[in-house]
């Protein structure tokens, strides 16, 4: 008997070892060092520091509230990018995938009758409320995300080629629905809910001291916790992390790679569609040009965290720091006074040197 037990225990850790799961138990200091998302977190201490010391208005509360929330929409996109990425695969189109959500939502918050929409929709009035529009924006990003993952998974077709086409195809129809104009004369009772959810601050709780924090932000601190949560502890976190080390292993030892890889699609443009929610009720209106080169932040800020392009890596933390070391970089560019088109500069060049110790890292342990 136990005989038996030592074998099964022994394939299991081969099977887990062929799908791409490291079995070696590692130190603690191996584990800190050989991440990269706390090497980011260290490059953002020294930033802050520095940028700290020499202006002063940088560690501001104000300062940290706008840093906060302007980096929570694209840590919310990255959150769910960074299961696509570990299995091996990529979305281009969440950043449309936010323009199309936006438009969904101002479409049902708007107090003027929609001349392509039936009368029964336009006469009621729970076909305008701020839950009618969640639900509806949150629905529309599924079902991009699900259109994408049944073509990559089940028809076989790139993720590169499916999501770019997406990209296009999913801008054009936010532009069509819209009538290419900016929607914000939403109804009032309605919208300052709408409003309080992506504008508001600390749930609308007082905190000690008076200290503010948006609701994004407290969005994404959350989301980050559970999805963390979920690639660690579940079997789906599992599956996805087995894909990206090994598909075909994967699919030998009994994951359905099919079915999760449309599920990580579909919770990633749902992601999408969170921060064009919050980013509708932040801002109050809606314009179907939202969300135009996030997919370019979304992307590396899961890969700065530490997420491999290869598939295989990634964690909810590391889409989490990545995102707030882009967005610190950029205030401090501000305040130092660079010129805002030198950013795109900045960004790409940190995706590059990602990218590279990536290498360096995987030469290390190979």
């Amino acid at each position: 008997m136990a005989v038996e037990t030592h074998v099964s225990v022994g394939q299991e850790a081969a099977s887990l070892a062929d799908a791409g799961l490291d079995t070696r138990e590692k130190s603690l200091l191996e584990r800190t060092f050989g991440n990269q998302a706390f090497w980011v977190t260290v490059a953002l201490a020294v930033i802050c520091g520095v940028m700290s010391y020499w202006e002063p208005v940088f560690a501001t509360e104000d300062n940290f509230f706008n840093i906060t929330r302007n980096f929570a929409f694209i840590g919310v996109m990255a959150l769910g990018m960074t299961p696509v990425i570990i299995t091996g695969g990529i979305d281009l189109s969440v950043g449309s995938t936010m323009g199309l959500v936006a438009i969904v939502c101002g479409l049902v918050l708007l107090k003027q009758p929609i001349d392509y929409m039936p009368d029964w929709w336009n006469a009621a009035t729970w076909t305008h409320s701020w839950w009618m529009a969640v639900m509806l924006g949150l629905l529309a990003g599924a079902l991009v995300g699900w259109v994408n993952g049944v073509l990559i998974a089940f028809v076989g077709l790139p993720p590169f080629v499916v999501t770019l086409g997406m990209l296009s195809a999913v801008r054009s129809l936010a532009v069509i629905l819209s009538q290419n104009r900016m929607l914000y004369a939403f109804r009032p009772d309605q919208a300052a809910t709408f409003k309080q959810i992506g504008g508001g601050e600390n749930f609308g709780m007082a905190l000690v001291g008076g200290f503010r924090l948006s609701n994004p932000f407290l969005i994404l601190v959350i989301l980050t916790l559970a999805l963390g949560l979920v690639l660690k502890m579940s079997s789906w976190g599992r599956h996805i992390l087995a894909i990206g080390g090994n598909e075909q292993a994967a699919n030998l030892t009994g994951v359905p790679v099919k079915r999760v890889k449309v599920g990580a699609y579909v919770l990633c443009s749902l992601s999408a569609a969170l921060a064009a929610i919050l980013s509708v009720g932040w801002s109050g209106s809606a314009n179907n040009s939202l969300g135009q080169s996030y997919e370019l932040l979304a992307i590396a800020s899961a890969v700065i965290g530490g997420a491999n392009l290869m598939g295989g890596e990634g964690t909810a933390y590391g889409a989490f720091i990545g995102s707030a070391l882009i967005f610190v970089i950029r205030n401090s560019l501000l305040m130092a006074g660079v010129d805002s088109n030198w950013q795109g500069l900045f960004v790409g060049a940190f995706i590059v040197l990602a990218v590279v110790l990536e290498k360096v890292r995987g030469r290390r342990r190979e």
